[in-house]
């Protein structure tokens, strides 16, 4: 790639490592970003070098979400129009199906994940919260670190999933009972439930993946690219692909919830700070227990029975 500036890519020993870099966001993913990224997991799966991609991110997290800075998530400039505000509040809004069309520009750029023929591991470490979990369950394996974050928050208020995969994973229940609420389990019990492969001790994660890759690196790309797209297919016939199409459109559709509004609404005239406590302060710690029952104090934090 020539001089990404939101991701590092190298392709050495049989993999590509793909690396989301805005640390100081905690990779959280712009359409800038999600850009780059899929440039690269292009380039790499035309390169006959290349086994397998391991996708990660850089300092404390995988990726904590999607930047919520306004206009940094609009497509390319078109006929398509984002929020636009001026002071006292928002005076052009997108109509639902601009809103459709600006999510599956973005999903787009994500799906390369599921339609690329080479294998790609997700590593996850830290937070992977909203969007993070949209690109890392599109990958073909994620093992997690044990004390990883994984959730998505912003179902509360934010709108629906643009991604769903969660089912595929975890089955339908674990799937309704994170989204429902949006909270959060750990790496550890991620893997218990299946939404992650498997995970490890963080200090063990990184090496685990790269022995996971240095297998792959021994086998043709050719015969990999073939046993994967044919597990991709039994995905597509249980409807995976369609799923995707109608989340991004489903939550075009939640967006217009009073819930939504009501954020959105906050974080205009208070700050994005101030609506996001303000949404997770009734939920305590935000953890879901997967092991036991959920005993809780008065704060909403879970504790032992």
């Amino acid at each position: 790639m020539k001089d990404p500036e939101h991701i590092i890519y190298e392709a050495v020993d049989g993999r590509a490592r793909i690396t989301l870099n805005r640390p100081a966001k905690r990779n959280a993913l712009s359409i800038p970003l999600l850009e780059e990224l899929h440039a690269a997991l292009w380039e790499a799966d035309n390169d006959k070098d290349v086994h397998s991609i391991i996708l990660r991110g850089a300092g404390k997290s995988f990726s904590a979400g999607y930047d919520l800075t306004p206009g940094l998530n609009n497509p390319p400039s078109g006929g398509r129009p984002g929020r636009t505000y001026r002071e006292g509040g928002i005076y052009a809004d997108p109509t639902i199906d601009d809103d459709i069309w600006r999510l599956e520009y973005s999903q787009r750029l994500r799906m390369v994940l599921f339609d690329m023929h080479k294998p790609v591991l997700a590593q996850v470490h830290g937070y992977c919260l909203a969007g993070g979990t949209d690109i890392a369950l599109l990958c073909d394996m994620v093992i997690a670190a044990d004390d990883a974050i994984i959730g998505f928050p912003p179902a509360r208020d934010l709108g629906s999933l643009p991604n769903q995969m969660w089912v595929y994973h975890c089955g339908p229940q674990w799937a309704k009972r994170l989204v429902l609420t949006g909270d959060t389990v750990t790496g550890a019990e991620a893997a218990q439930i299946g939404l992650v492969m498997k995970s490890v001790p963080a200090d063990m994660l990184e090496a685990e993946v790269e022995g996971l890759a240095d297998r792959m690196a021994m086998i043709d790309p050719d015969l990999l690219t073939a046993n994967k797209r044919i597990v991709n297919v039994g995905l597509e016939l249980m409807g995976a692909r369609t799923l995707q199409r109608m989340a991004a459109e489903n939550d075009a559709r939640a967006h217009l919830a009073l819930g939504t509004r009501s954020f959105r609404q906050v974080a205009r005239e208070h700050g994005l700070k101030a609506a996001l406590d303000g949404r997770d302060a009734n939920f305590g710690d935000g953890r879901a227990r997967v092991n036991g029952p959920e005993i809780r104090d008065e704060n909403g934090n879970l504790i032992d029975p």
